[in-house]
């Protein structure tokens, strides 16, 4: 690391810039090769497109991330910058590696309104993965030490408030429990399951354990759940940061694809038909297990709002009314990232005046985007009956 922070920023950034080509040409591999559609990848106008915009943005991120310390909180003495090099570069990668990932998901989703398991899954697990071995890769926060002084720490659970002891690890049960559910309520959401309740209950229960059963990605997918419950384990009974950054990443998956998992849901049950599929649900599990729940608290906010300008946008030109919402969230995470110190200034007094009431106003949300989609399921059927 000195050797590489002893070199001019010039170098390192034009190095990073010759790194995000090499993501863009890998970014055009992907899309194709994980394509639904054998010979999907775009015009090669937009591949070449790709491999600039992932050059450019590389460079410029790590710009922004390292160099400017764009993301440490204004608060922190610039004297003691230095010191964060280690966290900075690791922020960067993890970010970087996100971002590509969502790069990929974007374009396929844009391509065939699809997101395929094979970047979300290993996404999530990455994320988790991150999180426990180097916490503070994770969004920067200031902490402060038992002696006052200021310290860039990492976006936890409990944040903005410090981490609770009762959620630490060994031997306290409660929490390793929580995890554990966490991670099997993602595990049995990525099996081949199927719930049809038209001709009863009981029907469709022995539909979907026949379903579970018959399907060769079950047992795969429940040998997965159980070496992750093991490493869980062993986290647990390590503890320290390892603990916390393991509980946030797996807190933030539940909350990011719980969030669109209920939107997913409302949306079927109002608009009588699907309204989203289960790839951005899986894709914003794997954004939540990288930037938390908090993160996902705003991206939930975030994304409608660019959703909305170009699906009206497309319906004018183009008069489609059905748009790929995957790319909304991937925009809506980046933007967070890069003003992250901004939107934590706002957010750490918004949650710390909020506390416990956060959940409640996101069901109150979620209460009232059910509400408007009934009216506007009603004013669409009224409006276009002969």
């Amino acid at each position: 690391m000195n050797s590489i922070l002893a070199s001019p920023v010039s170098l390192r950034i034009a190095v990073v810039f010759l790194m995000g080509g090499l993501l863009g040409a890998a970014t055009n591999g992907a899309v194709v090769r994980l394509a639904w559609t054998p010979g999907v990848g775009g015009s090669k106008l937009r591949r070449v497109l790709v491999v600039l915009f992932c050059a450019f943005g590389t460079a410029w991120l790590y710009w922004w991330e390292v160099h400017r310390t764009g993301l440490v909180p204004a608060e922190f003495p610039a004297f003691l910058l230095p010191q964060l090099a280690v966290q900075l570069h690791a922020q960067w990668l993890c970010h970087i590696v996100l971002a590509w990932l969502m790069l990929v998901a974007s374009l396929i989703d844009a391509d065939e309104r699809l997101i395929p398991d094979e970047i979300t899954v290993p996404g999530t697990m990455l994320g988790i993965l991150a999180a426990t071995i180097y916490p503070f890769a994770m969004l920067p926060v200031l902490w402060e030490l038992p002696d006052g002084r200021p310290f860039v720490g990492f976006l936890h659970v409990a944040s903005p408030h410090p981490w609770p002891a009762e959620w630490g690890g060994a031997p306290r049960v409660g929490p390793l429990a929580l995890a554990w559910l966490l991670w099997w309520l993602w595990t049995v959401g990525l099996m081949d399951r199927v719930w049809r309740s038209s001709w009863g209950w009981s029907w469709a229960l022995r539909l979907f354990c026949d379903r579970l059963l018959r399907s060769p990605s079950t047992w795969r997918l429940a040998a997965q759940g159980f070496i992750g419950s093991l490493a869980i384990l062993a986290v647990w009974l390590w503890g320290e940061t390892a603990w916390q950054g393991m509980l946030t990443s797996l807190i933030g998956m539940a909350a990011g694809g719980g969030l669109i998992w209920m939107v997913r849901i409302i949306g079927a049950a109002t608009l009588r038909r699907e309204a989203m599929g289960f790839g951005d649900v899986t894709l914003m599990a794997m954004i939540g297990s990288m930037l938390g729940w908090q993160s996902c608290v705003v991206i939930f906010f975030l994304a409608p709002v660019a959703g909305l300008f170009l699906g009206l946008l497309q319906w004018v030109l183009r008069r489609e009314n059905e748009i790929p919402y995957g790319p909304f969230l991937c925009l809506a995470a980046m933007a967070l990232i890069v003003g992250w110190r901004s939107i934590w200034a706002w957010l750490e007094l918004t949650l710390g005046l909020l506390g416990g009431l956060v959940p409640l106003f996101v069901v109150a949300c979620l209460g009232l985007m059910a509400v408007l989609l009934s009216i506007l399921r009603v004013l669409r059927e009224i409006f276009s009956r002969p």
